[in-house]
């Protein structure tokens, strides 16, 4: 429940709980005690026949998971959809209406959760455990969660982490199953609050013995109702906090082991905006993460391209390599139903489903889903771009330098799905070059959009795009290799007597690969069994032209990767710059943090930029630059602009507001001999904050 403003530099992506869920979700009526209490479901209660058979005793989230949610629903402006003011549209009567249409039209198609997001909850029982909104939910929640199983669905549930301050009720209330824990022993002597918002939640002190109680409490709850499906919101490190009251990774743990105490499965997801520096935690206790801010804009549509679809292709990124069976990169809901509703173009539709497939990421309706259009449901329905996303095999961008962008992913059967993408605002052609990703000789095009398919192509596959837009293939190779060809070739660092290559493993047909051969001017340099290497024994100020070559254990070797060059730093280097030497101007600003020298150049883009000026190297070619920089978002991107010749530089942000620790990337920039001229900004958005150059 946050929003995307498209300005500002900390603030660029505020959060902001809407006024009409703050109603519902935290200022709730008053602790309601009934005479006699409510007593804690029982394990029986908890685990129905029907969804052991569903579940089959296996590991939950095997695959991405497809549903609805109601959130996109709750916070939109779209005239009629929230008549008494923000979050009114979520009702019982909505709620099954919606499952009515996903049981009848989407179910065979593999969509299954029915969400129910924040507003649900009306008050607090005497134990501090929530309870169901009696006027928007008169029949309850384990009514509709009855109603859905029917229906051969799911039910999912949200809440805020921490307790919630209307559940503390002075510190009196007893923990349910406890003989001698009461709110008072959850919290903090100080009472600090947690959560993405500050206004949600105290912070809970898991030292206390009673911590664990409380929300297995919860847990048996929601499981005694029959809920399938749980959102743990206003996560930290993450949701743009990270400081030790932001510090939830003790919760996640304890919701993750008392979801599974209940006995009954329920997928465990946390939101929004989680700190990739903790993604060993978000792993082992749950079962996905929000990479990211709300999709929605919280205007008179669901969403706007600008707010916050396009950000997703630079801020998923750094998460790809962590998504996989039991846990999967969440991009939030997916709102391309409805034209007239989604406030974004068919092109831009489809790119977004597009994103979301080749990322394997959830898919979850955020429409209404009465007001859906023929190309939306077309779309949703597609069900070659559904088995994209069920097969789990995340994409990788090959580059991102530039709005003309190719993804792809090796799939187990040795074709490729690539996707093509015009992320410009005019239309532009886009080419995929199969040796980029790996794949030699012809291949047969398949449009997975269209059901089409479009003949042989040798090499390299282009489209014209519209703004926006994108398309879709599956490219399977004419005549297969017994080993495909490393993809991705790049370097990570220089000195002036090495270079650090890396790359994307490579595939054996017949047999596993089992190492990799580095050569330079047609000469083996360096050999691994990895898919990184340092080559050493280099000269100084030399370019070196490298390409990568695989090989299985009975020796079948690989066509080479893309040749990649670089020159190494001169024998005095490599050299630093520091942006506080440079030149600011426009706004931007020289900051004291932890970083080199101490200082950094913030407040770039819009009007913002730096200039660096006499870059100097000694002679001409690609130079591993190191950067570094600061981002507390989930990522920026920069236009760096080298002697007048500009391209994009998305950088991996923290989503933690951490503003004064640098972190560093490796750029590979073309520089002239002797003195060069480097400027960071952009003009349509906030740029990472920058510390360093080192050449």
């Amino acid at each position: 429940m946050v929003v995307r403003p498209t300005s500002g530099r900390t603030g660029r992506r505020k959060f902001a709980v809407l006024a009409g869920i703050a109603a519902s979700v935290l200022t709730v009526s008053a602790i309601q005690i009934p005479a006699t209490a409510a007593p804690a479901p029982t394990l029986a209660q908890n685990t129905a026949t029907q969804d052991t058979a569903q579940n089959g005793g296996t590991q939950l989230a095997q695959k991405p998971y497809l549903g609805w949610s109601s959130w996109s629903l709750e916070s939109t402006n779209y005239p009629g959809v929230n008549p008494t003011g923000g979050g009114s549209w979520l009702n019982e009567a909505h709620v099954l209406q919606q499952a009515d249409i996903l049981a009848a039209k989407f179910k065979q198609h593999g969509y299954e959760y029915v969400n129910i997001d924040a507003g649900w909850v009306g008050s607090f029982d005497q134990y501090g455990r929530p309870v169901v909104d009696a006027k928007k939910f008169p029949d309850g929640m384990k009514y509709v969660a009855d109603y859905v199983h029917k229906k051969g669905l799911k039910l999912g549930s949200y809440l805020a982490v921490g307790l919630d301050l209307k559940a503390y009720n002075d510190g009196n209330s007893p923990i349910y199953g406890t003989t001698d824990c009461h709110t008072r022993d959850l919290v903090y002597p100080d009472l600090r609050q947690t959560s993405g918002w500050d206004n949600q939640s105290y912070q809970i002190d898991f030292a206390s013995p009673c911590a664990q109680a409380y929300i297995q409490s919860e847990a048996d709850v929601l499981a005694g109702w029959g809920v399938d499906f749980l959102k743990l919101d206003g996560v930290g490190p993450g949701s743009f906090k990270g400081d030790a009251a932001h510090d939830n990774t003790p919760d996640v743990k304890a919701w993750s082991a008392a979801l599974k105490k209940t006995g009954r499965p329920m997928q465990f997801v946390l939101s929004w905006s989680l700190s990739h520096n903790e993604i060993d935690t978000w792993k082992a206790n749950s079962n996905g993460w929000r990479i990211d801010t709300d999709v929605e804009c919280y205007c008179d549509t669901l969403v706007t391209w600008n707010n916050s679809v396009k950000g997703r292709w630079n801020d998923v990124v750094q998460y790809i390599p962590d998504a996989g069976p039991g846990h999967w990169n969440n991009l939030d809901s997916l709102d391309v139903g409805s034209g007239k509703m989604d406030g974004i173009t068919e092109a831009e539709r489809q790119s977004y489903m597009t994103l979301w497939a080749i990322e394997s990421a959830p898919l979850y309706l955020g429409d209404d889903l009465t007001q859906l259009d023929a190309y939306g449901t077309k779309l949703l329905t597609n069900d070659e771009v559904i088995a994209v996303d069920q097969a789990g095999v995340p994409a990788k961008p090959v580059s991102q330098k530039s709005d003309q962008q190719v993804w792809y992913a090796r799939n187990a059967d040795g074709s490729y799905t690539v996707a093509l993408f015009n992320l410009g605002s005019a239309p532009s052609q886009v080419t995929a070059n199969f040796g980029d990703f790996g794949l030699t000789g012809a291949a047969k095009a398949r449009d997975l959009w269209n059901h089409q398919e479009l003949g042989l192509s040798n090499g390299s596959f282009s489209a014209n795009l519209p703004a926006h837009g994108s398309k879709l293939l599956r490219l399977t190779p004419v005549n297969p290799v017994q080993v495909s060809a490393p993809a991705v070739v790049h370097g990570t660092a220089s000195t002036p007597s090495s270079v650090s290559l890396a790359w994307d493993a490579s595939a054996g047909k017949l047999a596993p690969v089992t190492g990799y051969d580095v050569f330079a001017g047609g000469h083996k340099v360096a050999s691994t069994s990895g898919t990184s290497t340092t080559v050493n024994g280099l000269k100084p100020s030399t370019s070196y032209t490298f390409t990568v070559v695989a090989h299985d254990r009975f020796g079948r070797s690989s066509a080479a990767g893309t040749e990649v060059s670089y020159v190494t730093p001169a024998a005095s280097g490599p050299v630093v710059y520091e942006a506080e030497n440079g030149s600011p101007g426009g706004g931007a600003t020289v900051y004291d943090c932890s970083c080199s020298g101490g200082k950094k150049v913030g407040y770039l883009g819009g009007s913002g930029l730096l200039t660096m000026n006499n870059i100097k190297v000694a002679a001409e070619g690609t130079y591993l630059v190191k950067l570094g920089y600061v981002d507390g978002d989930t990522s920026r991107s920069a236009v760096v602009t080298v002697n007048g010749s500009s391209f994009r530089l998305p950088a991996p942000g923290t989503n933690d507001n951490d503003w004064n620790t640098a972190r560093t990337i490796t750029v590979p920039i073309y520089l002239m001999a002797g003195n060069n001229q480097v400027i960071f900004g952009n003009p349509s958005d906030s740029v990472f904050d920058v510390d360093q150059l080192t050449v």
